[in-house]
C-alpha cells in the first residue's frame, strides 16, 4: 500500500501538472524539508522554483477552492470594515466582496473552519472562502489601514486648503537671510494637528509596504524630497508640503524620544512602530542642513534576519569553508564591505546558530541594529566614554565565549580583537575594504603586527548585495558572445545556460527586481597564506595564492548567480566593478 501524501506533496503534485516545477526538483526539495524540518512549500517559494500566485492557482485547484490575486483586485473600505482589523490579522483573510448575504473571503488557509465560523458569527452573512497567498493578504490589510489615514495627496489637499484659508491676501512677507526662529509652544500644538501626524504614519507605512531600508526626509528652499531606498536604489515618492516639514520633523523627534527644540546640532534615537501585526525598529537620524534638519530613518526588519547561516544563499564550497570557520573554538572572523551590504545580517546570521545556553555571547555594536533574545548586546556611547575599545576590556571581563565586535575602526580596536581571538575567544567583525585580501592589509595599516594577524585570522570575507531579478516579469535574454569577451568573461561559462531579466510589472514597480541576495567570497588562512603574510606580502598576492587554493571571488560568485537565473549580468557587472 503506498504511504498517504502529505498536502504539501499533493500540492508539488499538483505544481508539477502545471508545469511549474519538475518532479526531480520536488524529489530534491523534499529531501531538503525533511533534513531541516521546513515545510516543502515554503521551500519551493523561497528557492524561487514558482511564484506565490502561481502556488496559490495550484492549491486552489487541489483543495476546489477558487484562488484570488489580491494585488489586482480593489477592495472599499465598506467591505474591510465588516471585520475588525484584528481578527483579520488573527485569521490572516480579507473581506473581497459581498452579494447579498454572501462575503467572499480571501484566505491563506481556506481550511480553517474555524476562522470561517468566527467571521460567519462577527459578520452574520454565509462565507464563501476563496485562496490567496499570506503575503497578498498582509499587504492588502496594510494598504487598507494606510488607506484610513488618506494618501500622500488627500493629506497635501488638507494642509493646502487649511492655509490659504489661514492666509491674509493682502500681507506681504519679507524674506530673511537669518536663522529660522521658531515658537516651541505653537510648534508643539501643530505637532499633535491632523495632518501632521498622518503625514509621519503614512510616510513609515508605505516605506515599509514597499520593502524601503532607508527613509530620506530632505528639505530645501522652495521644496521638500522625500525618497526611500528599495533594493538599494534611491526611489522618489511624493513629498509633504513645505509648510509642514517643520512640524513634521518635530512630530519623527517625539516618536523617537528625542528633544524638539535642539534644531542646531545632530541627533540620532530610535522607535518602534507596528504595521500589519508586525514590530518594525527604526533608527532615526537628524541632521541640520542650510534650509532645516533632514532626517534619514533605517528600517529595521527582524524578518530579514536568516534564521541560520544555510539560507544565506552561499554556494556550496563557500558555505562549507563560513562554516567551518564558525565552528572553530576559537579565532577572528572578518566580513568586509561598504555600508549596507548586509555584513551585520551575515553575523547575526553565524550567531543565531551559536546561540544556546552552552556560550555566553556578547556584541559591542553602534548602534545595537537588531535585539536578539538570549545574545548579550552593548551599545557604544562616545558621549560618556563608552567606546568600542573601552567596551571590549569590559567585556573580556565577562567570561564570554564569542564575541562580536560591529566594526573595527581603529588601532586600540583590533589589537583588543587579536589579543581576544589569540587567548581562546571566538571573534567576529566587520571592516570597511574592497576584498576579502584587503581586510589583512588594512589590520596591516592600523599597526598590527603581521605574526598576530596570521595567528589570529581564521576567515576573511568580502560581501555585496545583488538584486535578485522579479519572478513576476522574468524572461530569457540572450547577449552577442563578443560582448562576454570584451568583459572578460570566457563565453563557454554561459554555455547551456539561460541568462534572464526582468520586463517590469506592477509588483516590482517596473524595476524588474524585487529583493537582494549576498555574493560572499570567503578566504580561509591556510599555511602558504599565513607565511605571506608574515613576509608582509601584498593584498594582490594573498588574493592570488586564494583563488589558486579554491577561493571563489565575488565576480564569479556573481556570475555563477546569474548563471543560474537569480539576478541579471547587468547587476554583476555594477556590483562588483573593481573587485
Amino acid at each position: 500500500m503506498a504511504p498517504v501524501k502529505t498536502f504539501g506533496e499533493r500540492i508539488a503534485d499538483a505544481l508539477v501538472e502545471d508545469g511549474l516545477i519538475t518532479a526531480r526538483q520536488v524529489a530534491e526539495l523534499l529531501e531538503q524539508s525533511k533534513k531541516e524540518g521546513v515545510r516543502l512549500l515554503k521551500l519551493v517559494v523561497e528557492k524561487g522554483k514558482v511564484t506565490e500566485q502561481d502556488l496559490v492557482v495550484s492549491m486552489g485547484r487541489v483543495l476546489h477552492v477558487p484562488p484570488i490575486n489580491l494585488a489586482r483586485v480593489s477592495v472599499s473600505a465598506d467591505i474591510t470594515d465588516l471585520l475588525p482589523r484584528d481578527v483579520a490579522h488573527n485569521y490572516k483573510v480579507v473581506p473581497v466582496s459581498r452579494l447579498e448575504n454572501r462575503l467572499y473571503l480571501a484566505m491563506a488557509d481556506p481550511l480553517n473552519v474555524l476562522a470561517i465560523d468566527d467571521v460567519r458569527r462577527i459578520t452574520k452573512l454565509e462565507i464563501v472562502p476563496m485562496i490567496a497567498s499570506e503575503k497578498a493578504i498582509q499587504d492588502k490589510l496594510a494598504q487598507a489601514e494606510s488607506g484610513k489615514a488618506g494618501t500622500m495627496e488627500d493629506i497635501i489637499q488638507d494642509a493646502q486648503k487649511q492655509a490659504e484659508e489661514e492666509a491674509d491676501a493682502e500681507s506681504l512677507e519679507t524674506v530673511k537671510e537669518t536663522t529660522e526662529e521658531v515658537n516651541l509652544d505653537k510648534l508643539s500644538a501643530s505637532v499633535e494637528e491632523a495632518p501632521v501626524i498622518k503625514l509621519a504614519n503614512v510616510i513609515l507605512v508605505q516605506a515599509i509596504k514597499d520593502r524601503a531600508s532607508d527613509i530620506h526626509l530632505e528639505p530645501f528652499e522652495k521644496y521638500v524630497r522625500l525618497r526611500y531606498r528599495i533594493d538599494g536604489t534611491l526611489v522618489e515618492r511624493t513629498p509633504p508640503p513645505r509648510n509642514l516639514i517643520v512640524p513634521l520633523i518635530s512630530r519623527l523627534k517625539i516618536m523617537s524620544s528625542l528633544d524638539i527644540a535642539e534644531r542646531r546640532l545632530p541627533q540620532d534615537g530610535r522607535m518602534r512602530v507596528k504595521v500589519s501585526g508586525r514590530d518594525f525598529d527604526l533608527r532615526v537620524s537628524f541632521l541640520p542642513t542650510v534650509h532645516g534638519e533632514k532626517c534619514v530613518l533605517r528600517v529595521l526588519d527582524k524578518s530579514n534576519l536568516s534564521a541560520s547561516m544555510d539560507k544565506l544563499g552561499m554556494d556550496q564550497d563557500t558555505f562549507r569553508r563560513f562554516a567551518a570557520a564558525v565552528a572553530a573554538p576559537h579565532g577572528l572572523i572578518l566580513v568586509t564591505g561598504p555600508t549596507g551590504s548586509g555584513k551585520t545580517t551575515t553575523l547575526y546570521s553565524a550567531l543565531n546558530e551559536l546561540n544556546s545556553s552552552e556560550f555566553n555571547i556578547v556584541t559591542v555594536e553602534d548602534p545595537v541594529e537588531f535585539q536578539v533574545p538570549g545574545i548579550n548586546q552593548v551599545p557604544v556611547k562616545k558621549e560618556i566614554g563608552l567606546t568600542f575599545a573601552n567596551a571590549l576590556r569590559s567585556i573580556l571581563r565577562q567570561d564570554p565565549d564569542i564575541v562580536m565586535i560591529g566594526e573595527i575602526r581603529d588601532t586600540e580596536t583590533a589589537e583588543i580583537a587579536v589579543e581576544s581571538a589569540l587567548t581562546g575567544h571566538q571573534v567576529l567583525s566587520t571592516m570597511h575594504c574592497n576584498d576579502a585580501a584587503g581586510a589583512i592589509a588594512r589590520l596591516d595599516d592600523m599597526g598590527i603586527a603581521p605574526f598576530l594577524i596570521s595567528s589570529s585570522l581564521i576567515l576573511a570575507c568580502a560581501q555585496r548585495l545583488v538584486r535578485r531579478i522579479c519572478l513576476g516579469c522574468k524572461e530569457p535574454v540572450t547577449y552577442p558572445p563578443k560582448m562576454f569577451m570584451d568583459l572578460g568573461i570566457p563565453p563557454e561559462f554561459f554555455e547551456g545556460a539561460t541568462l534572464y531579466r526582468g520586463r517590469g510589472c506592477d509588483r516590482c514597480g517596473n524595476s524588474g527586481y524585487s529583493g537582494r541576495s549576498a555574493i560572499i567570497e570567503a578566504m580561509s588562512i591556510s599555511d602558504e597564506i599565513r607565511k605571506t603574510i608574515i613576509n608582509r606580502g601584498s593584498a594582490m598576492e594573498i588574493g592570488a595564492i586564494a583563488v589558486s587554493q579554491g577561493m571563489k571571488t565575488l565576480r564569479s560568485v556573481a556570475l555563477e548567480k546569474a548563471r543560474d537565473g537569480g539576478t541579471t549580468l547587468e547587476q554583476v557587472l555594477l556590483v562588483t566593478a573593481g573587485t
